[in-house]
């Protein structure tokens, strides 16, 4: 698992049990999981298809710092499945898992566009020297 994104855990991000709010957390997942896939597929039109069950584990709660990790499980022809777990840095615990969320990449008419891509590319595998 590749952890990308950490986030500060803030007062307004609570639930009333004042703990961390799933739709919060759920948000800033889908927020890494597009930015994720945009950047491999390069592709800036990307869209959420499908998550699997959604695992709530533990919780967080005001100043705690969450890693999100993403693994890509495969690549479809105008598609990205992925996998993504969620962890508190101060507990140690994992807050949430998905085993599944396909990302898709769409052309200008809003159709699924194939993207040719077939592996994980790193950047430094797309720098070249000057």
């Amino acid at each position: 698992m590749r952890f990308h994104t950490r986030k500060w855990v803030k007062p307004e991000d609570l639930n009333p049990n004042s703990t961390l709010f799933g739709g919060r957390l759920l948000a800033w997942i889908d927020e890494e999981l597009a930015l994720y896939s945009i950047i491999q597929l390069e592709n800036p039109k990307i869209v959420t298809k499908h998550m699997s069950e959604i695992n709530f584990r533990s919780s967080a709660k005001q100043g705690d710092i969450v890693e999100i990790g993403i693994d890509v499980v495969k690549f479809g022809k105008s598609s990205l499945t992925l996998t993504c777990q969620v962890r508190n840095m101060m507990t140690r615990e994992i807050i949430i898992t998905i085993d599944s969320i396909t990302m898709v990449s769409l052309g200008t008419d809003g159709k699924p566009k194939p993207h040719g891509k077939t592996q994980i590319e790193y950047v430094q595998d797309r720098l070249t020297d000057y």
